[in-house]
């Protein structure tokens, strides 16, 4: 690549929103999608009456993603029906077939979330996971800490394989300080890379920091700046 190649334009995903406020303050920031956590043990849950509330205020082109961890394939499409043009997002221990009968067959489009482990002696085949959800828009991938979530925790990006044939969303422990340095060490390795975060612009659990936003999409934006990669390639080596 070099200094001169096209921009990418790498889409932004802020989820765990609770509050009006917040929905607006990502929608100024030019968030592609914001989520909405409907997992009730999670201090972001929301109810999906309260999730079809808050989607009202988003403006055409900006996707509402519902979070499960482990819900039924009935409920999942109950909760869905109030908002009908969410897409899914799967975080537990949901099989292919889980995500194909919550998804209405494959018709609702949804993203499947990988566990990395932290700790880098714990294998994980993420070439595998991918092939066995290549019916997912795209495989997150989180920080697998206990319980559900990411915890706001990072794992070792380098650990990632080197291509993968899928589109994947990067999360887990990102903040406006880490999100460049995320996305120019992983977007080479996918089809396209997107990122989400939560608690990387928050002031607590489910409540988000409007200048913290804009700064996390700032931090993106610098890196889709092909001079990013060129500068960032080119630092000295100690």
């Amino acid at each position: 690549m070099t200094p001169f190649q096209a921009p990418t334009r790498t889409r932004i995903k802020i989820c765990g929103l609770t509050r009006e406020q917040d929905v607006d303050a990502a929608v100024a920031a030019g968030a592609d999608a914001v989520g909405f956590v409907l997992y009730p043990p999670s201090p972001r849950y929301v109810t999906p009456q309260r999730a079809a509330e808050l989607a009202k205020r988003l403006p055409p082109f900006v996707t509402p993603v519902l979070l499960f961890v482990n819900e039924s394939a009935i409920n999942v499409i109950a909760a869905c029906a109030y908002i009908p043009s969410a897409t899914v997002q799967f975080h537990g221990d949901e099989s292919p077939a889980d995500c194909w009968a919550a998804s209405a067959n494959g018709t609702r489009p949804f993203l499947r979330a990988a566990r990395i482990p932290l700790d880098d002696s714990q294998p994980f085949d993420l070439l595998k996971f991918a092939s066995d959800y290549a019916t997912a828009q795209a495989i997150l991938l989180d920080a697998h800490v206990d319980g559900y979530g990411g915890g706001g925790k990072t794992f070792n990006w380098s650990r990632l394989p080197p291509s993968v044939s899928s589109h994947l969303v990067l999360s887990g422990g990102l903040t406006p300080a880490n999100v460049t340095d995320g996305i120019l060490q992983v977007r080479p390795r996918a089809l396209s890379l997107s990122v989400d975060v939560s608690s990387g612009v928050e002031i607590s659990k489910g409540i988000k920091d409007a200048a913290k936003i804009h700064q996390f999409v700032a931090a993106v934006r610098a890196a889709d700046d092909p001079l990013a990669k060129y500068h960032h390639d080119n630092l000295p080596t100690a």
